[in-house]
């Protein structure tokens, strides 16, 4: 069971969709509204196209525990996240899958939200910021930090 005032935060997909970096524009959003922030990930050797992900334990006190067990929020970008991720969702958490990546997913306990995030990306002119819409979605629909605070984060980061 999560401690009061803490969340655990997975973005989830394959290598080279930009995960962790998404993880750490938030992570540094979150800090800089003054948030306490364990950032893990999990990738497979291959450098593109292998199970990758970025997770966040936040908390407004100490982080009694780095790793995330529980999801609070999951963020899907590829069919092969769901597998290592849908079992760790907490009862009612909050799910954004990619429309066209992850079209179908297992039954569950959780708010699932389909969203046009690689299709957004692409006609925002690169599939590559799709990790960047996802951020803004998440960060919008969980209510998880400032939009300001993201956004300096993201230009911090980006070119």
């Amino acid at each position: 069971m999560s401690a009061p005032g803490r969340r655990e935060i997975r973005i989830a997909g394959t290598g080279g969709q930009g995960l962790l970096l998404a993880g750490r524009m938030l992570a540094e959003a979150l800090v800089a509204e003054g948030r306490r922030v364990a950032q893990s990930q999990t990738y497979e050797p291959t450098s593109r196209g292998g199970y990758c992900n970025a997770d966040l334990v936040v908390s407004d006190g100490e982080v009694d525990y780095p790793l995330a067990t529980s999801l609070d929020a999951l963020v899907l970008l590829d069919r092969l996240a769901v597998a290592p991720s849908w079992p760790l969702l907490k009862p009612g958490a909050l799910v954004l899958a990619d429309t066209r990546l992850c079209p179908d997913l297992p039954p569950g306990d959780c708010r699932l939200l389909h969203l046009p995030l690689t299709r957004t990306a692409i006609e925002l002119g690169s599939e590559r910021v799709a990790n960047i819409v996802a951020l803004a979605a998440l960060a919008a629909l969980a209510d998880l930090c400032d939009h300001e605070a993201l956004a300096r984060a993201v230009r911090a980061e980006t070119p």
